[in-house]
Formats: C-alpha cells, sequence, structure tokens
C-alpha cells in the first residue's frame, strides 16, 4: 500500500506529528497548496487563496514553539469570516475589495492555537442559497451543498484537513453529507460569533469539517475552549434514538436504503437502539425556522436591502422582502414557540443519548445551479441541537451518503464520542 502525502492525512493523526515535530508545518502546507494547485480548476473551492502568506505562517510555526492544539495544520476559512490578511467577500460582489481590519473571533482563536489560514472558502451570496463555482469534488456536474460550499469540497478534496463553516438552515450538515465528510454544527451559542457576517442570530451557529469525528472535535476543542470536545476518553455504547423525522417520506431511496443499512449494522452491536416516539406536530418546525430565519436575515442585511437591492439575486430580494412582511408581533410569538420547543424537545433525551436522522433528502442532486434542500437540517437548527454528519455510504450515482446524529442541548462532548462510537461501526 503507498504512503499516504501528507495532505491526505486526518487532522487529528497529523496534529500528533507535528506536535512531536516528526513532519513540519511548512511541507504540510507545501502539500496541501500542491493538492490545490492540482484540483482547483475543476473543484473551485477558494474564494481567495494565499500561498506566499500561508508558507510565512508555516515557516514560523516551525521555528518556534508548539502553539496549541492545531499546531501547523491548514485551515479553509469560509469567506463569511472576516480576516484581517485576506479580502472577505461573503459571497458578494458588493464586497469584492473588502478588507475587515480584524480577524473574526474564531479566525483569531483557531491562529492561536497554530493554524494555517490557506485561504477563504467559497460561500453562497451572504450564505443563502444563490450558489457560487464550486463543485462537488465527487462529480463536478453536482452541487457540492450550501452555503459552506468551498469548507466541505476543500476538505472532500484533500486540499486542506479542516474548515470552518457556519449553519442557519443546514449549511453544514448538507455539504458535509454531499461532499462525504464529517461535518459539527455545535449547540447554539456554544461558538463566538464576533466577525462573522450575521444572518440569524437566533439560529446561526459556528462549526466546521474535518475526515473523521477527532477530527472536527478537535477543532470544536479549540472553537468552545472546552478540551472535552476531544478528551472524551473510553465510552460504550450510546442509546441511540431512530428518528425518521415527519419529512421521512420525502426522503429518496438512496436515503431509505442507507437507512437500514445503518440500523441494521448498529443493532449488530447494541440492543440500545429504538425507534423514538414522534412528539405532537413536530412537522410544524419546518415553516417555523423559515419564519424566524426570514424575518431576522431581512433585518440583519438592511444594508445591502436598502443600499444595493440591484446587485443582490432574484432569490435573495424575494427572501428579504419575505421578511419585511412579517411584523415583530409575529416574529416575537415564533420566538417563544421555539424557546417551548427547545424545553419540549429536551424529554427525547431522557431515554436516548442521541437521536438518528437523515441529514439530507438524498446524493448531491445534479446542476450547480442550487444547492440542494436543507428539509431535514431545519428543525434542529431551529432547536439549536448539536449535530455531526457521519459519511459511510454511497448512493446510486456513487455519490456519497450518511446520516447525521443530534445530541442533547450542550451536551456537544457526549455527541461527539458517541459520533465516534457509531462512525466506528458504520465504517468498518
Amino acid at each position: 500500500m503507498a504512503t499516504p502525502k501528507l495532505n491526505e492525512l486526518d487532522a487529528a493523526q497529523t496534529a500528533v506529528l507535528l506536535a512531536r515535530r516528526e513532519i513540519k508545518a511548512e511541507d504540510l502546507a507545501i502539500a496541501c497548496l500542491e493538492r490545490v494547485a492540482e484540483r482547483e480548476d475543476d473543484v473551485h473551492a477558494f474564494a481567495h487563496l494565499d500561498a506566499v502568506n500561508a508558507l510565512a505562517q508555516a515557516r514560523a510555526l516551525d521555528a518556534g514553539p508548539v502553539r496549541g492544539l492545531l499546531h501547523g495544520l491548514p485551515i479553509g476559512v469560509k469567506d463569511l469570516f472576516d480576516t484581517t490578511d485576506l479580502p472577505t467577500g461573503y459571497g458578494s460582489t458588493l464586497y469584492t475589495h473588502h478588507r475587515p481590519v480584524a480577524d473574526a473571533a474564531t479566525v483569531a482563536l483557531c491562529r492561536e492555537a497554530g493554524a494555517v489560514v490557506l485561504g477563504k472558502t467559497v460561500t453562497t451570496e451572504f450564505a443563502y442559497f444563490q450558489p457560487g463555482p464550486t463543485c462537488n469534488p465527487h462529480n463536478q456536474r453536482h452541487t457540492p451543498g450550501g452555503s459552506s460550499s468551498g469548507s466541505a469540497a476543500a476538505v472532500a478534496d484533500r486540499m486542506v484537513p479542516l474548515a470552518l463553516g457556519t449553519q442557519t438552515a443546514g449549511s453544514i450538515i448538507r455539504p458535509a453529507a454531499f461532499c462525504g465528510v464529517v461535518g459539527y454544527k455545535p449547540s447554539h451559542g456554544r461558538v463566538v460569533g464576533a466577525g462573522v457576517k450575521s444572518l440569524s442570530p437566533t439560529l446561526d451557529v459556528i462549526g466546521g469539517f474535518g475526515r473523521s469525528v477527532r477530527d472536527v472535535a478537535l477543532l470544536g476543542a479549540v472553537l468552545t475552549g472546552d478540551r472535552r470536545l476531544f478528551e472524551w476518553g473510553e465510552h460504550g455504547a450510546p442509546r441511540i434514538g431512530l428518528f425518521q423525522t415527519p419529512d421521512w417520506p420525502q426522503a429518496d431511496v438512496d436515503t431509505q436504503n442507507v437507512w437500514s443499512l445503518a440500523t441494521q449494522a448498529l443493532a449488530a452491536h447494541t440492543d440500545a437502539c429504538q425507534d423514538v416516539v414522534m412528539p405532537q406536530n413536530f412537522g410544524d418546525l419546518i415553516q417555523l425556522q423559515k419564519d424566524v430565519m426570514t424575518f431576522e436575515m431581512a433585518r440583519s442585511l438592511s444594508h445591502e436591502r436598502l443600499r444595493h437591492r440591484e446587485a443582490l439575486s432574484a432569490q435573495l430580494v424575494a427572501l428579504l422582502d419575505a421578511g419585511m412582511a412579517i411584523s415583530g408581533a409575529t416574529h416575537d410569538a415564533n420566538l417563544k414557540r421555539t424557546a417551548d420547543w427547545r424545553l419540549r424537545i429536551d424529554s427525547l433525551f431522557e431515554r436516548h443519548d442521541v437521536l438518528l436522522t437523515p441529514s439530507a433528502i438524498g446524493e448531491a442532486p445534479k446542476g450547480l445551479e442550487a444547492t440542494g434542500d436543507p428539509l431535514f437540517c431545519r428543525s434542529w437548527s431551529l432547536l439549536g441541537l448539536p449535530s455531526v454528519h457521519l459519511p459511510f455510504a454511497t448512493g446510486a450515482l456513487d455519490l456519497p451518503m450518511g446520516l447525521q446524529l443530534v445530541g442533547r442541548f450542550g451536551e456537544d462532548h457526549k455527541l461527539l464520542a458517541a459520533a465516534h462510537w457509531v462512525h466506528e461501526r458504520l465504517t468498518r
């Protein structure tokens, strides 16, 4: 078997080699940049790239002490995050030459932990549905998902071992599913959002992508400051709730087959897999999430809506107009309903440690004009629960498939430990 190239190693195993000085950060950065040079014309994962600066960062790390958990690891940063040394365009031509004066808090934390920022990854227009140029690295005729399109594609194509993303509806879990990588969306509020273009304060969450659960756990520990996310130690089989959701009839044959494959595989290792009793009216959460997001996005993007309407895509303009038509009183009622549901859903975790549920309707759809439907992510985004996408299969078109695990609010370390246990058994 051929020895893997440095850019092909998982982040967690690479971090150990870097910390032991068994490999150099500069050599790893060179390997990643060579992969970008080889594949970027096909995948279009990056909005901005600065190889000279990345190599300078890597050399400085090699010359100094080990900085932290991400020492020497190249990362991609979604172009929704402010960066001082790279332009930040938010996926819009309005901000083509925008140069922030400060890094987003999460970018600063990653740098403090020793990460090398390789470049800014493509996002959709203001992280909504108008896609950028990124293609699915497994088949360029298919979408990589959105809005964290470039981040998921760059990790999947071995350009970087880790990348930052955000989710308001399904923007981490869906591209992770379509590109075949592990995506981690923390509990709402666990990661500070300063310096990241805000769309919906009630829903926005910062997370990221890796190639294993340990990879995203490493990143999560840096973003949250909670080392429990990465240092979970020994753990037994979790109690897994099987939750197809009321939207299961919309799942295609591939998703249904993957579900059967997963549940049969897990049943061979534990008898703690049980169907979840569906909460009454759970299906209402889809529209509730849309209404909360639409109201808040219309106001968060007020400058763009009022001063640069002609430069926005038609679908974004339609969303902003719909959001302005929702009254403040209605939104207040929606927030109260959301809070009630967050309390109500917590009771599910008295019987289950985690919930197994679909990530997407099916494989990545063909075409680059849209990024796919976040249907199976919306409810969990509304509820603010932590979730992890686990890739382990392929569909009829040989594109990646998987499922997501959802955990109890605030118990991200338990979710990641369970996800590691589950993923090991699904990928054997």
